[in-house]
């Protein structure tokens, strides 16, 4: 039988060793990541599933409240959430183990259950067993968003053969302007650069605090990565790279200062992430969502397709208990 038990620190000290080891865990999955939102934001409702006293699941979830329900939601405080599961976990016991979660958010008195799981691409052996289960326990689709993401190639070459010819113009444009790319710490002088842009394009703020960068940072000083375009001594661009796992690194946030638009920072900076991501062996990269609730940035779209880039989705799943 499968048990579930709310997370526990001292108890369940192996979450994040799971999480790493696991064949979809993400960075996002992991205590370390998730324990860096201020006490109070969320009411922690993360489960730990056992079978025979040993671990088979985990489930970072939060206890909120939507549409005057209850809600079990995986995960408010990360981009991706849902169960995290070793690789080889076969299809009958994903069935249990959705079974299991049901029968157990019913009896807390939860009205709803929501995940939002991580594209394939994040997954070390392929398979929709999880969504199997979940569509026979009659989950739905709440939303399915779309992320770009590039394959990334054996070198650089190969994947600047997939660039549109237009991009390939744009980004030697910014390098015979004198734009450099590389690592940086100045945080501080992106986040301007990127709320300015933000409030510009979007009329909205960062999702982290300046703050929360630098704390996130110094957990994951090797995971965590800004990379600056540079005119001279000035960043005009940046992008900040999350690797969400061993296989896939995450384009957390991209801006660039609109003053110098003509230089096509942006364009020279995915070129040079990209040749550094294939020499760090991931094997995708992840661009990040273009729809927002659905709605399609097509110009985004665009940007992102110029690279070689395609769409898959990255769904969040809901379940109605009461």
């Amino acid at each position: 039988m499968i048990r579930i038990e709310k997370f526990d620190g001292e108890k369940h000290a192996f979450w994040d060793d799971f999480v790493r080891n696991a064949n979809n865990g993400t960075l996002f999955h992991e205590r370390k990541f998730l324990s860096y939102h201020p006490e109070g934001r969320f009411t922690d409702h993360s489960l730990v599933f056992t079978e025979n006293e040993k671990p088979v699941a985990l489930l970072p979830a939060a206890d909120i409240s939507a549409d005057g329900k209850r809600c079990l939601y995986s995960h408010g405080g990360s981009s991706y959430g849902g169960i995290v599961q070793p690789v080889g976990q076969g299809v009958e016991k994903n069935v249990r183990i959705i079974r299991a979660l049901n029968r157990y958010a019913e009896k807390e008195g939860f009205g709803r259950i929501v995940m939002t799981l991580p594209p394939d691409i994040y997954n070390r052996q392929l398979n929709n067993y999880l969504e199997f289960a979940c569509f026979i326990s009659r989950y739905r689709y709440l939303k399915r968003e779309i992320s770009s993401v590039l394959k990334l190639e054996d070198s650089p070459d190969k994947n600047i053969a997939k660039f549109k010819s237009t991009n390939r113009t744009a980004f030697r444009r910014g390098e015979k302007k004198g734009v450099k790319v590389r690592e940086s710490g100045d945080y501080a002088r992106f986040y301007e650069i990127l709320k300015n842009n933000l409030k510009i394009r979007h009329g909205v703020r960062p999702t982290h605090a300046l703050e929360e960068l630098y704390a996130l940072k110094a957990r994951y000083p090797g995971r965590i990565r800004l990379y600056g375009a540079y005119l001279g001594e000035t960043m005009i661009a940046g992008i900040v790279m999350f690797d969400a796992n061993d296989r896939v690194t995450l384009a957390f946030y991209i801006s660039h200062d609109e003053k110098y638009q003509e230089y096509r920072a942006v364009n020279v900076l995915f070129k040079e992430v990209i040749a550094d991501s294939i020499a760090r062996r991931f094997h995708y990269l992840d661009f990040g969502i273009f729809t927002v609730n659905m709605e399609p940035n097509y110009g985004l779209a665009r940007f992102k397709e110029s690279f070689g880039a395609g769409g898959v989705f990255r769904d969040t799943l809901m379940l109605d208990i009461k």
